[in-house]
């Protein structure tokens, strides 16, 4: 009998869609209440997105100007693995940004939507310093610096450039660009058209449609419910939030990653959320 009702009660539960934010800089602190976008402090959300009610889908809503490449292969794949284990389809839904490594996040997804407004792209490679060496000697500072190691304090900004340590860093970078292009090739595939899709350009959300790095225009809610039913239940999957942002002071640390952040979402003209 109680078999029975519970059979007839399960029956009659909506089907549930998870949403997972992937919003900030990748690899960076964890933003004001929110998981940082790292594999480790992803991992548990994920598997959540995927395993809580047996989801129709899984919606992933990308806010991100890029960040760690590695971080970035490292949460594309758990998410890639998760919906070929479980057999659910993924769909990216791209806010303001999803360049660099933030569009790494979308090739994860079976479909990728996009705002009219929103950036794409940005499949390159970069690093960025300063250069301090004329400014301490103008001032009579010594730079010290004891390494075991010739090339342990490769590229210091306290001394001048060595060409060798550049050609370094570039064929480094040569490497991670040719893995990003490989996910990219890997997901995108066919669907891919026109030339210098990998010069690190970035695009607007149709122009992004057209060169197929994007399937169409569409958010969340909507496409969701035109897909899976007007009936789907939407299941934010959420960290819990750390103490001071309960009593709704941010740390320190949150505070100065802000900052430091603010320059690569400027990047794409956009502010830091």
């Amino acid at each position: 009998m109680f078999g029975d009702i519970f059979n007839r009660v399960r029956g009659r539960r909506r089907p549930t869609v998870s949403v997972l934010r992937l919003e900030g800089v990748i690899g960076g602190a964890a933003r004001f209440g929110g998981a940082g976008l790292n594999d480790a402090a992803l991992a548990p959300l994920i598997e959540a997105a995927f395993s809580r009610g047996k989801p129709k889908a899984v919606a992933i809503a990308i806010n991100s100007p890029g960040g760690s490449p590695a971080q970035s292969s490292l949460i594309a794949a758990r998410i890639r693995r998760l919906a070929d284990e479980k057999k659910v389809p993924v769909h990216a839904f791209v806010e303001d940004v999803a360049a660099s490594g933030g569009y790494w996040l979308a090739t994860a997804a079976d479909r990728i939507h996009v705002d009219r407004n929103s950036i794409l792209g940005s499949i390159g490679v970069i690093s960025t310093s300063f250069g301090f060496q004329e400014f301490i000697a103008r001032h009579g500072i010594e730079r010290r610096v004891h390494t075991a190691g010739e090339d342990k304090s490769m590229l210091d900004p306290f001394r001048a450039e060595r060409p060798e340590d550049v050609a370094r860093l570039e064929g480094l970078q040569a490497v991670i660009h040719r893995n990003f292009i490989d996910q990219v090739q890997a997901r995108r595939g066919d669907l891919l058209r026109g030339e210098n899709l990998f010069t690190g350009d970035f695009w607007l959300g149709e122009q992004a449609i057209e060169l197929g790095l994007a399937d169409e225009v569409g958010h969340l809610v909507p496409t969701m419910r035109a897909l899976y039913g007007e009936k789907i239940r939407f299941q934010p999957v959420t960290p819990r939030r750390p103490l001071l942002r309960r009593l709704g002071l941010p740390g320190v640390s949150e505070a100065m990653a802000r900052i430091e952040d603010g320059a690569l979402w400027a990047r794409f003209g956009a502010r830091a959320p």
